[in-house]
């Protein structure tokens, strides 16, 4: 046993930015309660965003990592328990399971983060496919880049052009690497921006030097003569010295799915990030939050999210429970080819609304109108805190539309004219 009985820790599961986070807001309003973060990996703290913008900025991953442990123990004023794995959490005794031991806990905060997605690719190459969603994972991935035998440009295919996999092809093709993006959609980032930002950060990787195979699908991997050959499922074969899966991430519900949970895609928590258990609560990548009065849940793996969970779960385990504050926040999507920020609408708003594409001062910006012509989301390029806050002030506005055009599809970009008048 690794704790009294008389004063159980508050034990957080996970040392990630969303663990150490609401350690830090923790202890800022409570200094007595014990505070514990188990962890598998060092505990040295790193900003996982920096992970897809590194390269360009020729960061190693040993400087990816600004604080040890050790470190990081002495600012939360709790303890670390670095290369500790949990083997199950027993919620009716209040016990942490770990291979180094049973831990007793007053509360329990379960960051454990997402996992990435990997897809059932055939082939003699794909257990070689790599992810990068940790430190670790980018200390094997900047080595494998590095090699000699690679040299001048190594050739690096991405799978998935969402978020996570422009963002790296922007990076890696900065520092002067060849870089193939592939997906099955017709444009990057299709999931989340308006068509007209896709298609204006599409042209910007391409000036830059970006192959892309977009429509099409890794249908196998092969090792090949000095290459891996990434044979697609239109029959064409994509040659590259490193292969890169960048399709998704999964939510980590191992542990709470055996603790019995509830968990749908991620761990469910209410407005106060509170598990089905009362003394569990969850954040970050693994949580599915509570949104709105109508009690609807999303994953939302996002940093603005995260901050806000994290604050709110403190002052709650502090004696003052508070709803996490979950207003709309402009996700930066990290290409300095084409920096865009948006704000996705709501996937109950999608049916009978559009976007509305406009040009403002060499601008891209894209309004989304739900049915009754409430703007409910937005997406600008090029990006900078005076336009986001501009077209944040904007939201939940009704507006009336002069040239009101629906950017999906193949419409060129339409100038488009807005009044508001309510």
């Amino acid at each position: 046993m690794l704790a009294t009985e008389t004063m159980n820790p508050v034990i957080i599961i996970g040392a990630g930015l969303a663990g150490y986070t609401v350690a830090r807001e923790f202890r800022k309003l409570d200094k007595l309660t014990p505070l514990v973060i188990v962890t598998k990996d060092s505990g040295g703290f790193y900003s996982k965003p920096m992970l897809s913008n590194a390269f360009a900025q020729r960061k190693t991953p040993q400087q990816l990592v600004t604080q040890t442990a050790e470190q990081m123990s002495g600012q939360i004023a709790g303890a670390v328990l670095s290369g500790t794995t949990v083997l199950r959490i027993d919620p009716e005794n209040r016990r942490v399971h770990t291979d180094k031991g049973v831990l007793a806990y007053r509360d329990l905060i379960i960051a454990a983060g997402a996992e990435p997605v990997r897809l059932p690719i055939p082939g003699n190459a794909a257990a070689a496919v790599l992810s990068v969603n940790h430190v670790d994972d980018y200390a094997i991935f900047h080595a494998r880049v590095g090699l000699p035998e690679h040299a001048p440009a190594t050739r690096v295919a991405i799978l998935g052009a969402g978020l996570i996999g422009c963002e790296f092809a922007d990076d890696i093709s900065s520092a002067g690497h060849a870089v193939t993006l592939i997906d099955p959609n017709s444009m990057p980032l299709a999931s989340i921006a308006p068509p007209v930002l896709s298609r204006g950060l599409q042209q910007a990787l391409i000036d830059k030097g970006v192959a892309m195979r977009l429509g099409t699908t890794a249908a196998s991997i092969d090792h090949g003569n000095n290459a891996t050959h990434i044979t697609l499922s239109d029959g064409s074969v994509v040659e590259a010295d490193l292969v890169l899966s960048a399709v998704g991430l999964r939510p980590n519900c191992t542990l709470a799915s055996t603790a019995g949970l509830t968990i749908d895609r991620g761990i469910v928590v209410n407005a106060l990030g509170l598990s089905s258990d009362a003394h569990i609560y969850a954040l970050g990548d693994c949580a599915q939050y509570t949104v709105g009065e109508a009690g609807a849940t999303h994953t939302m793996p996002y940093i603005a999210p995260l901050m806000s969970a994290a604050r709110a779960i403190a002052r709650t385990l502090a004696g003052t429970p508070t709803p996490v504050d979950l207003k709309p926040t402009p996700v930066l999507v990290k290409t300095p080819s084409f920096p865009i920020a948006l704000v996705p609408p709501p996937p109950d708003a999608l049916a009978g609304g559009a976007w509305v594409d406009a040009v403002v001062d060499q601008r891209m910006i894209s309004r989304f109108y739900d049915a009754t012509g409430v703007m409910v989301g937005f997406g600008v390029a090029p990006q900078d805190a005076a336009i986001r806050n501009t077209l944040m002030t904007s939201l939940g506005r009704r507006w009336f539309h002069v040239n009101r055009t629906c950017s999906v599809g193949a419409e060129p970009l339409v100038q488009a004219q807005a009044a508001e008048v309510l």
